[in-house]
């Protein structure tokens, strides 16, 4: 009898190239207070998935530590800050470093026109 055990993992390493844009992006500085860098994102439903680094609400129980996945609150604006899109969700700020390869680019502009569908400003597009 063989026994198959299945395994979730909730966290993942940054790759060398994330960490690069990250500390590009954290060289750059904001406009407004940042909560944390995503890397590995796309856009579903009007909630962003990615792997967090440096989360301003990291605690010892390891909520909000380096390299888990994470799940945003309602992505609700989206814009270019130098040479970073920052994602506003319900509760927070957050910097994409990164892009889902193969779908995070393409979930990004699918949001941005839902975005300009909801409202009469007009929205960034991508470049």
């Amino acid at each position: 009898m063989s026994t198959h055990i299945d395994l979730e993992f909730h966290s993942k390493r940054h790759t060398y190239f994330d960490l690069r844009r990250i500390i590009k992006a954290q060289a750059q500085g904001f406009d407004e207070a940042v909560t944390g860098y995503l890397s590995g994102v796309f856009i579903q439903s009007s909630i962003a998935v990615g792997v967090i680094f440096d989360h301003v609400r990291q605690d010892a129980s390891g909520r909000f530590a380096d390299g888990h996945l994470m799940q945003t609150s309602r992505v609700v604006a989206v814009r270019k800050e130098g040479r970073f899109w920052v994602m506003t969700t319900e509760n927070s700020r957050y910097v994409i470093a990164t892009f889902l390869k193969g779908v995070g680019r393409k979930s990004l502009r699918h949001h941005l026109r839902l975005l300009a569908k909801q409202s009469p400003i007009p929205r960034p597009t991508m470049h």
